[in-house]
């Protein structure tokens, strides 16, 4: 099980001075985080793709080419590149330049996103959700296997034969699906045969075991080897040197980006109950110590049969740098050898 870390690069208020850091500083400590974790010996880095003021990651092309130049080892991707409302030959020629930047280290994970603004931002209509997303990584799956494409839908212009560059180091470029609670969307990753990153931010993590079984038996259905139907966790987490240190600072953090959700979508508001009830052992988060964390990636590993990879998102509004450094350094050096060994 390989681990990394996932940044939707939030906006920070540090919570002890009340210093609200701009987007450049932002950026900048952004890409100190991503050294960091290069040095510490994590496996991944991913930059997600938000179109909110809350966020500063709407092009992460740009983060990640920037993080390629000043790293040597980890991947870099996608966490995850709306595909819905991108054009599939930009996203493949991007991501084949960052690739030629990182000499083969970039990871394309692709998905619909867990908000709704790209779609109004770039003309396109809630009704198509689906269809968009089928089309255009019908598409992208296409310009990956031929520098030629032959191609027409209903939602971009077709292509007759033009070619696609640059390409990139990696034949083929990764590309992983992101993945909710969709049924849907487990079978079609199977289908396939693509890499799948599931999204794990509420309930418990073993409920997911049916779902990733249901892709492994897609995929053996349609003659995909075991080696192609990888599976890799994106969770919510943050490591400290004790449990309740870990819990008491992410919280406040966690709870004004939910509470902030919950208005918007008309939830019921968050409480310390509930994020200390998901946080626990069995629990979507991954909140503690290293010892902790390690040995519940190892149990949750065994619960869906196998975990390949796995991303804990540590963005959080109420964060400051220092703490997030020492949460990398303590997932890299501390619980990632425990967990190599487990």
């Amino acid at each position: 099980m390989h681990l990394g870390v996932d940044s939707f690069v939030a906006a920070v208020t540090d919570p002890s001075t009340g210093h609200v850091v701009g987007p450049a500083e932002r950026m900048e400590h952004l890409l100190e985080e991503i050294e960091l974790a290069d040095r510490v010996g994590l496996y991944s880095f991913g930059i997600g793709e938000h179109h909110r003021p809350e966020y500063y990651d709407s092009a992460p092309p740009v983060i990640l080419a920037a993080a390629a130049a000043r790293t040597s080892r980890i991947r870099l991707g996608s966490a995850v590149a709306v595909l819905s409302a991108a054009d599939p030959v930009r996203v493949f020629q991007q991501f084949a330049t960052l690739d030629l930047i990182a000499k083969g280290r970039i990871d394309l994970v692709v998905g619909r996103g867990s908000f709704t603004e790209a779609f109004p931002l770039f003309g396109l209509s809630l009704a198509d959700y689906d269809e968009l997303f089928d089309e255009k990584l019908d598409l992208l799956l296409r310009i990956r296997a031929s520098e030629t494409v032959t191609w027409s839908g209903r939602h971009r212009p077709a292509l007759t034969g033009q070619g696609v560059y640059p390409r990139p180091v990696q034949d083929p470029l990764p590309i992983w699906v992101g993945v909710g609670g969709s049924p849907e969307s487990f079978v079609r990753a199977g289908l396939l045969g693509l890499p799948l990153m599931v999204a794990i931010i509420g309930g418990e993590p073993r409920q997911f075991a049916p779902l990733v079984d249901l892709y492994r038996r897609a995929g053996a259905q349609a003659g995909h080897t075991p080696e192609a139907l990888q599976v890799g966790l994106h969770v919510f987490g943050y490591v400290a040197e004790s449990t309740r240190a870990a819990a008491d600072t992410i919280y406040p953090g966690w709870h004004e980006m939910f509470a902030k959700i919950s208005r918007e979508r008309g939830f019921a508001q968050p409480s310390r109950a509930q994020f200390d009830a998901t946080s626990g052992p069995n629990g979507a988060f991954f909140m503690g110590d290293p010892d902790t964390i390690a040995a519940k990636l190892l149990r949750v590993s065994e619960q869906l049969g196998g975990v390949q990879r796995v991303s804990l998102q540590m963005t959080n509004p109420r964060l400051a740098h220092a703490d997030l450094l020492r949460g990398i350094e303590l997932l890299g050096a501390e619980v990632a050898p425990q967990v190599a060994a487990g």
